[in-house]
């Protein structure tokens, strides 16, 4: 396809008819292996005189392209792209990548990214020589943007890896040093300079993230280095040109340099500035680093946060990086004598007011409660937030530094509760207060392992906490939920004041603010643990019900249950979170058996939850989202649930119909994510149901496939299933033809036990499985014997590790046991048999240096052990020799002895337990 035709064909791509569309589609798929094609791609998104709707449609498909075929995972694939096609691209796309605009150059990069990763330095050796010279001509922001990409290649990589840094560092660092010194000159420098500096500093961040590089240990290279650093992060950013709007604002190029400044320095003081470090080079930088520069930084950070305690803008990221170091400061002394001058004013006017609820928080909660609940509880907000850095600061100075600081900082805390409480209504500090709660709330470890503080827990929360859950102002409502969780535990001297605690987090849970009702469902998690006799929560869970469900099922049902968690659900209708699903998990722990009258009605919600939580989750397409922690979580709650009402095998009839299109679909590809969570309810629902339903035998070819295709680390995990299927549904697994469950069981475990790629630790699985047709199908599946004992004894000639062996003779002892003469025979016709009861015998002669067996460890093992040769001694004498006769009585009673031993020692044990346990 030539050019202007490409450009017609991509154009089509872009129209609303779906047809049209489709058919642009098609043509770019059929040809795009054909040679010049990405060539030409290339040209059309460089070229200004295209469409820019074109030419982004160009650099998406240009960029997919590369990242599918230009180093194919598999090395035997055939390559797609032509050689000249390769080197066309890269020679082009280093000049190319500066020249369009910003949009298209995001995915021009992404490309870069695929290409340098592949590629250098074997098959891109001039790609450091391109640089290197364009560093000192005219086009320094492609050379910076290309080093940054190819620094990056190695941030994270081991130190056998990361050679060709030292290369890159020696070759282009003096030239970086020279653009960087240049630029901090300018004076009134523009906004295009701050981005060269970031450049520069994503570099130099990605090239001693894990290790700095031996040119830079030179302590005048880095001292150069150094005053350019501090230079940008003594120098006060720009007022001029500064974005109004907050979000805007905090990604101007000069916050990002002053960012990045800050990361740089706290990384170079927290891992490679600890004098506690072994390696003696690495102990004489961090002396060096320590004496020269880490008080100079302390310095600068703490100028920098005084912006705020004049009301002055500090991007959250740089407040919470710059607390960071302020925090690994603490617990050294030459560090702390420099804060500790500053350390009240630092405490109480610039931490403890980023601790207090804000205008911010106060919009978000207004605009958008579930962006409030998300942000307060997602991990990746925290690496960002100045509140928590705060809470960590505070939490660090108390525990490294408390015989100085705790005291005045309760006060402190204490004069903001009594100023709290003795102002009038209109007048009451709340986002103070607010704040206060928070710093008691985070300090809770500290005070509870504390005098006289500790002591005088029950009182604080009685008299400053439980008063809040009545607050007209919501953020303290919720806050108050969440202190009283943290305190859940303590030991209440009035049980009484537990209940209030409890009834007010249960109120909480029908609070008008969501926000409220979330923080309180997490508190009632925490009283439910903390809940001694449940008779206390008994009386109140009822406020819970679904009053038309309960009548029902209690109508249902003679079992008696006293609530049911509705009020979760209805919340989990509006968050996704998995503490939700934690808190309902402790519930139904804690209540067991008296959770069936339910079982049905929470699995339906959890379900529900369930199929919502995956459909936001693939929407998201975001490996670490809310919405796919949630799905695991209701999974596990599923199988908490199941668990409990294992003794009721009726239930699982009832609510097999709500589970079985979570199962179908969570065991193909689909449920990579959660595979392990549904293979456990596969696992319940085939042991704890009264029969196994056709249903449920519906899922035996998905787990086969999977196995077969993409899920060998869950062969464990499938063995429960496969297991109780055959023992628990033998007749069907015999007879049924359609599908052959015995043949489809051959197919699999033969492929594993010959895959020569397998460990021996991965194929454990097949043997178990062998063993458990053995045993379930005596007399019905001697056809099978003579497959299942070839695959085992070729798989037992190369296994070297003693545990495989020991499974694979366990087959040959099962085997003995299904039939002893059949299997007799089949060894004998393979010329087989002394080699197999020498290895047998020897490994039950095996023995540790304690006079216990090496081998045949388990009580199961020894056994079937048993078992087997037991079976030898049933069969007429002249298929036995007597020489043989003689081992395999020795061999029986030494196993039968070993067990007793065994079963003897365990019992004991438990024993002793019980009388500790009784007696303490």
């Amino acid at each position: 396809m030539d050019l202007p035709s490409l450009v017609v064909v991509l154009q089509a791509a872009l129209n609303p008819n779906p047809a049209e569309r489709k058919a642009a589609e098609q043509s770019l798929n059929q040809f795009q292996y054909t040679p010049q094609h990405l060539v030409r791609l290339l040209q059309i998104i460089v070229d200004n005189n295209c469409d820019m709707a074109v030419r982004q449609v160009a650099s998406i498909h240009f960029k997919n392209f590369i990242a599918k075929n230009w180093a194919p995972l598999d090395p035997n694939e055939q390559q797609k792209i032509l050689q000249s096609d390769k080197d066309m691209v890269r020679d082009h796309i280093l000049v190319f990548v500066t020249q369009v605009p910003p949009l298209l150059r995001v995915q021009l990069g992404e490309c870069l990214k695929t290409i340098i990763h592949a590629d250098y330095p074997e098959q891109w050796p001039r790609l450091l020589d391109w640089v290197k010279h364009n560093l000192q001509d005219q086009q320094v922001y492609g050379a910076l943007f290309v080093l940054r990409i190819l620094a990056r290649k190695y941030e994270f990589k081991s130190e056998e890896e990361r050679t060709p840094v030292h290369r890159i560092v020696e070759e282009t660092f003096p030239h970086l040093l020279n653009i960087f010194n240049r630029l901090v000159q300018i004076d009134k420098p523009a906004l295009e300079v701050a981005d060269l500096i970031k450049l520069i500093c994503k570099i130099f961040w990605s090239s001693i993230y894990l290790e700095i590089p031996k040119q830079l240990l030179d302590p005048n290279l880095f001292n150069a280095w150094m005053m350019l650093f501090l230079n940008v992060l003594e120098r006060p950013v720009p007022l001029e040109g500064q974005p109004v709007d907050p979000e805007l604002r905090k990604s101007w190029g000069w916050w990002k340099v002053k960012k990045w400044t800050v990361h740089i320095l706290n990384r170079l003081y927290t891992r490679f500035g600890d004098l506690k470090l072994r390696n003696p080079e690495n102990r004489a930088f961090a002396q060096m680093f320590q004496k020269n520069y880490a008080g100079k930084i302390l310095e600068c950070h703490l100028n920098l946060l005084g912006v705020i305690r004049v009301g002055g803008y500090l991007p959250d990221r740089v407040t919470n990086l710059i607390l960071q170091y302020l925090g690994s400061s603490i617990s050294k002394n030459s560090m702390y004598t420099l804060l500790q001058p500053q350390i009240d004013v630092l405490l109480f006017e610039i931490v403890f007011p980023l601790m207090c609820f804000n205008d911010n928080d106060q919009k978000l909660w207004e605009e958008d409660p579930h962006e409030y609940v998300r942000k307060g509880y997602d991990i990746i907000e925290d690496l960002y937030s100045p509140r928590t850095a705060s809470m960590d600061f505070v939490c660090e100075l108390v525990r490294k530094r408390g015989k100085e600081n705790l005291q005045k900082f309760i006060q402190f805390i204490v004069e903001i509760f009594k100023r709290y409480d003795e102002a009038p209504v209109e007048y009451k500090p709340y986002r103070q207060k607010d704040g206060a709660l928070l710093a008691v709330g985070a300090l809770c470890d500290k005070l509870k392992q504390t005098e006289p503080y500790k002591s005088e827990l029950e009182h604080m929360l009685m008299q400053h906490v439980f008063p809040e859950f009545r607050s007209p102002v919501g953020h303290l409502r919720a806050k108050a939920a969440w202190v009283a969780g943290q305190y859940a535990r303590i030991n209440f001297s009035d049980q009484n004041n537990f209940r209030q605690a409890l009834h007010s987090v249960v109120s909480g849970l029908r609070d008008p603010e969501l926000p409220v009702r979330v923080d309180s469902v997490f508190a009632l998690r925490s009283f439910v643990e903390a809940c001694r006799d449940l008779n206390e929560i008994r009386p109140i869970l009822p406020q819970l019900l679904d009053g038309k469900w309960y009548s029902k099922m209690m109508a249902t049902w003679s079992i008696h249950s006293n609530f049911f968690p509705a009020e979760i659900f209805k919340l989990m209708n509006e968050v996704e979170n998995e503490d939700l699903v934690f808190t309902l998990e402790t519930i139904v722990d804690k209540f067991g058996e008296e959770m069936a009258p339910f079982a049905l009605g929470l699995c339906q919600n959890l379900a529900a939850a369930f199929w919502r939580c995956m459909n936001t989750s693939e929407a998201d397409d975001e490996a670490d989202d809310p919405g796919a922690l949630a799905a695991v979580g209701c999974l596990r709650a599923i199988s908490t649930i199941l668990e409990s009402v294992s003794r009721l095998p009726q239930l699982f009839v009832q609510i097999e119909p709500t589970l079985l299109p979570i199962m179908r679909r969570m065991l193909t590809t689909d449920g990579q994510e959660v595979f392990e969570e549904v293979l456990e309810i596969v696992s319940y629902m085939t042991f704890f149901s009264p029969t196994i339903s056709l249903e449920m035998w519906s899922l035996w070819p998905l787990m086969i496939e999977a196995l077969a295709d993409w899920a060998i680390d869950f062969f464990p995990n499938i063995l429960v299933p496969l297991d109780n299927y055959i023992s628990r549904g033998t007749a069907h697994f015999l007879t049924c033809k359609e599908p052959d469950y015995q043949q489809s069981l051959w197919n699999m475990i033969s492929s594993v036990m010959a895959d020569k790629n397998l460990e021996d630790n991965d194929i454990e699985p097949a043997p178990k499985l062998i063993e458990v047709v053995f045993q379930n199908c005596r007399g019905q599946v001697d056809h099978w014997v003579e497959p299942y004992l070839r695959i085992t004894l070729d798989r037992l000639r190369r296994t070297e590790k003693s545990r495989l062996k020991c499974l694979l003779v366990q087959v040959i002892a099962n085997s003995v046991y299904y039939n002893a003469v059949l299997t007799l025979s089949i060894l004998n016709k393979l010329c087989v048999t002394t080699e197999v009861f020498n290895l047998w015998f020897h490994l039950l002669q095996q023995v540790k240096k304690s006079g216990l067996l090496a081998n045949f460890k388990r009580e199961h093992d020894k056994k079937v052990c048993c078992l087997g040769l037991t079976s030898l001694l049933a069969l007429p004498g002249e298929q036995f020799p007597g020489e043989a006769l003689e081992r395999v009585f020795k061999a029986t009673l030494d196993l039968l002895v070993a067990y007793k031993g065994q079963i003897t020692g365990l019992s004991l044990s438990l024993s002793i337990y019980i009388y500790v346990y009784v007696s303490v």
